[in-house]
């Protein structure tokens, strides 16, 4: 098996940032860690014109959270901290200044659907079906929600988060604004993930940074709501309803 990873790679001005993890491209706390510092980092990096975020595999694009780590959480601070790792991707994305494109080749749970809502602009596979599975596990989708809700808005988060174990086809992530664009084969994925992040990346960054600027207006204090639904998160997945679930304590 593969051993999980979070790899960078810069050309032409575009920074690809990929990751991975044999499980569903599920994310520990390590991935989170090291996702949200290359995020950081390419945001920094003056050769950086635009960040196209993906992940390994021809399977999931992100399963969300790592069940292994959850079911050993005996704290609701260990929880916390934990969920503060999503926080963290979600505001180095925020406040990266650089346009970021998501290719998104499968399905995506929970923090993997926050990923792509988070995103400037999310190019997804027909067979990219969403799911927010939090409440069937005795938790929430607390620290992804701001990141859907702000694309989506709130009614149809509420679906996502209420029907839980419902899954939602990519068509109807692409109505709801979390995909700008679908596409039938992953060739077609590819060109046009290609096509718009090469006219990015010869595009002026001052405008790209004014419009992104626009984009995240009213964000500004997602460092401490995101950190405190993060403890929202945490409180629950220690309690006794979740780590049952979970096959924990």
């Amino acid at each position: 098996m593969t051993a999980p990873y979070v790899r960078t790679h810069q050309s032409g001005g575009v920074c690809t940032i990929e990751f991975f993890h044999p499980q569903g491209n599920s994310l520990p706390a390590q991935l989170l860690s090291e996702l949200a510092q290359e995020i950081h980092h390419a945001g920094m990096n003056a050769d950086t014109r635009v960040i196209l975020l993906r992940s390994g595999g021809e399977k999931a694009f992100c399963g969300g959270a790592s069940f292994s780590e959850l079911s050993v959480i005996t704290t609701a601070e260990q929880g916390r901290a934990f969920f503060s790792g999503f926080a963290h991707v979600f505001n180095a994305m925020r406040t990266c200044g650089k346009m970021i494109v998501a290719r998104i080749h499968g399905k995506c749970v929970g923090g993997g659907v926050g990923l792509a809502a988070a995103a400037d602009y999310a190019i997804a596979h027909q067979d990219a079906d969403i799911k927010l599975s939090e409440l069937t596990i005795g938790i929430g989708p607390f620290v992804v929600g701001p990141v859907i809700e702000r694309k989506t808005g709130r009614a149809a988060f509420g679906q996502l988060a209420i029907d839980a174990g419902s899954w939602r086809n990519a068509d109807w992530a692409r109505r709801k604004n979390i995909y700008a664009e679908v596409h039938e084969s992953v060739p077609a994925l590819d060109e046009s993930v290609d096509k718009l992040t090469h006219t990015l990346a010869h595009s002026s960054l001052d405008a790209l940074t004014a419009i992104r600027k626009i984009l995240w207006e009213g964000t500004d204090h997602w460092e401490k709501l995101l950190e405190e639904r993060a403890a929202i998160s945490g409180k629950l997945v220690a309690g006794s309803f979740a780590q049952k679930a979970l096959g924990g304590k």
